[in-house]
């Protein structure tokens, strides 16, 4: 479900990691330091990866030279270009010697697919590594947000910042338990090329108002708990629809923090203990859609219920 019909995919602390990753800086270096300037090995990162690291600085960092190291090698997958994978996201002023944002504080990794769109930096960066790895890249602000700087975060433009990222995990690539028949109220699955594009409703009941939920392939992965961040692939539209009002089968995973209101009620209420590469089919009332006014800028009325098959394929 796109922003259109009213997801909130990151909270405002973090809107800063997602500008670090599409950031418009390509440059891989910088000049070099004077033997006065601080710079990356005068600053200590401690703590294991999966927990918010302690970023220890022993005087203000100014050198401009674009650094990246692997802090803790990671023993799990390589990470190749195009994949996606979790990753928390730490970021640190050199200049003020302060931790400025953190996907740990905020409890919320993202999911993040190593496309072009992901700036060279972060790409050379990422790809190639371990999953399991910590990774810092040491670059001058205006590399990662452009001449403007950060100033939400209090980042000038010539700061020297540190960006650590932990790489957590990959998603799975489609489900991966066994299947099972569908109940009866669900509609049947479309399907082109063999990727599913749509929902077919001939003699599907008509909606009861009642909230259902049906596993259609169980997953054999950990079970989703509330809070945590997911990655999913799913494809939504209203009874009787002839074409889905939204879908990612052909495009990026979703990463919602799952639980929490950051999606439709129906959604966190059937998702959570769910496990991870299951396949799920959900009928959304409106009471636990989008409420009586709808979403007009989906096609979505407010008495319209909510048909989704959603594949659940990480979860962090």
């Amino acid at each position: 479900m796109r922003r259109r019909t009213r997801l909130r995919l990151l909270p405002v602390a973090l809107v800063a990691t997602a500008v670090v990753l599409a950031g418009c800086g390509s440059s891989n270096s910088s000049s070099p330091s004077s033997d006065a300037t601080l710079g990356l090995d005068s600053v200590k990162i401690s703590g294991n990866v999966g927990v918010d690291p302690t970023v220890a600085f022993s005087g203000q960092v100014t050198d401009p030279t674009t650094t990246t190291k692997v802090l803790i090698p990671g023993d799990g997958p390589t990470i190749e270009k195009d994949d996606a994978v979790f990753i928390h996201t730490v970021i640190a002023d050199g200049y003020t010697q302060k931790t400025v944002a953190s996907s740990y504080k905020d409890k919320q990794p993202q999911v993040v697919t190593l496309t072009s769109q992901v700036s060279p930096i972060f790409l050379n960066a990422l790809v190639g590594k371990k999953v399991g790895s910590r990774v810092v890249v040491y670059t001058t602000a205006d590399n990662v947000f452009g001449a403007q700087g950060n100033s939400s975060l209090g980042i000038s433009t010539k700061d020297a910042v540190l960006i650590i990222f932990d790489l957590l995990k990959k998603p799975l690539d489609k489900p991966d338990g066994a299947t099972k028949p569908a109940p009866a109220w669900a509609p049947k699955l479309e399907k082109t090329k063999g990727v599913i594009s749509g929902l077919d409703f001939a003699g599907t009941p008509k909606p009861d108002g009642t909230l259902k939920a049906a596993v259609v392939k169980t997953g054999t992965g950990d079970v989703v708990k509330k809070g945590q961040t997911i990655a999913v692939r799913y494809l939504g539209q209203v009874y009787g629809g002839k074409k889905p009002f939204d879908q990612n089968y052909d495009g990026a995973l979703l990463s919602p923090q799952i639980g929490v209101g950051g999606v439709v009620p129906g959604w966190d209420k059937t998702l959570v203990g769910k496990k991870v590469g299951s396949q799920v089919i959900i009928a959304i009332p409106p009471k636990d859609g989008y409420g009586a006014k709808g979403s007009p800028s989906a096609g979505i009325k407010g008495t319209d219920t909510l048909y989704f098959v959603v594949d659940i394929l990480g979860a962090a």
